[in-house]
């Protein structure tokens, strides 16, 4: 018969994971084994992680969204300045226009003599046409003027809107870490692990591909925070992301946009600095060689080097 506060401990760990994983159905009656706990809490990190996920593709949009108000912005400028040569010559138009008086085409035809009918007819042609043409510039940088304004205000609405989702996506992120952490702590005494850094032989890998495993490398033992590239904490992308950037080359901070970014290669054609994704691109490691990844597990938990098959693989990738 086990002790009353620790069985009090076990039911308030399992009620708990009811919470973080969203389960509707009723808590079980009996004390969850240790390998039970175990799964609940990993159910648990996997859903944050996803959650995580999706908080870094929001955080790219947002930053998509900051570049194109920029651009429009700059555009701006050059816009309101070409509307206004043009404003400047159709107003130049109707000055001329009204002091002259309205002289139809059959007027200035029939004035003058036979002689000069050809060169009067090519004249009003060209004045004709010139006029069109400014007529049309005008229209068209009033139009590109508009547009470029209200695209500017749609995109600061849309930015609005995102930082806003963004905020309350980080809040509620952060409600369930401590819930995440409450469990580990109940279940195992632990909340965040702590790690110690890599003292072992970083092995020599030619080109850019060794420089994005070195620098994994000397990120084992930092803790795992969501939304973090490092240098001191980083998320399962964030870390990949990291890892390359050290080698000159960019990635998205977020696994389904690295998946698309990547050039996709078999199990056999593995080779250290390639991309390992998991969970249905839920997660993603760097392949170091021999059947070793590194990675930024999930929530409470550093940085590890590990074997390739920590769960069945999704996906190989090659930067």
């Amino acid at each position: 018969m086990p002790h009353p506060r620790t069985r009090l401990r076990v039911l308030v760990v399992a009620a708990l994971a009811v919470a973080i994983t969203g389960s509707l159905g009723t808590a079980a009656h009996a004390a969850p084994s240790t390998a039970e706990l175990k799964k609940q809490i990993e159910a648990a990190s996997n859903k944050l992680e996803d959650v995580t996920e999706s908080y870094n593709q929001m955080n790219i949009s947002l930053k998509k969204t900051q570049a194109d108000e920029k651009k429009l912005q700059a555009s701006l400028a050059p816009a309101q300045a070409a509307l206004k040569a043009a404003s400047g010559r159709v107003g130049t138009l109707a000055t001329t226009s009204y002091k002259q008086g309205r002289v139809g085409p059959m007027t200035a035809l029939l004035a003058g003599g036979q002689d000069d009918m050809v060169n009067r007819i090519a004249y009003l042609d060209l004045i004709t046409r010139a006029n069109q043409r400014d007529i049309d510039n005008f229209t068209e940088a009033t139009q590109g003027f508009t547009t470029r304004q209200a695209a500017l205000k749609t995109t600061r609405t849309k930015q609005t809107a995102q930082v806003a989702a963004l905020a309350k996506q980080k809040s509620g992120i952060q409600a369930d870490l401590k819930k995440l952490f409450k469990m580990r702590e109940a279940a195992f005494g632990q909340g965040q692990e702590t790690g110690s850094k890599y003292t072992g032989k970083i092995p020599n890998i030619s080109g850019k591909a060794g420089e994005a495993v070195a620098f994994a490398y000397k990120q084992i033992g930092k803790p795992y925070l969501f939304g973090a590239d490092g240098l001191e904490k980083y998320d399962c992308s964030g870390l990949t992301s990291a890892a390359w950037a050290a080698a000159g080359k960019s990635l998205s901070h977020q696994t389904k946009a690295q998946w698309n970014e990547v050039t996709h290669i078999g199990r056999s054609e593995l080779q250290a600095g390639d991309l390992v994704f998991y969970r249905s691109l839920g997660h993603v490691a760097i392949y170091v060689g021999d059947g070793q990844i590194i990675d930024a597990p999930h929530s409470g938990t550093v940085v590890k080097k590990r074997g390739i098959n920590i769960m069945t693989p999704y996906g190989y990738g090659r930067v």
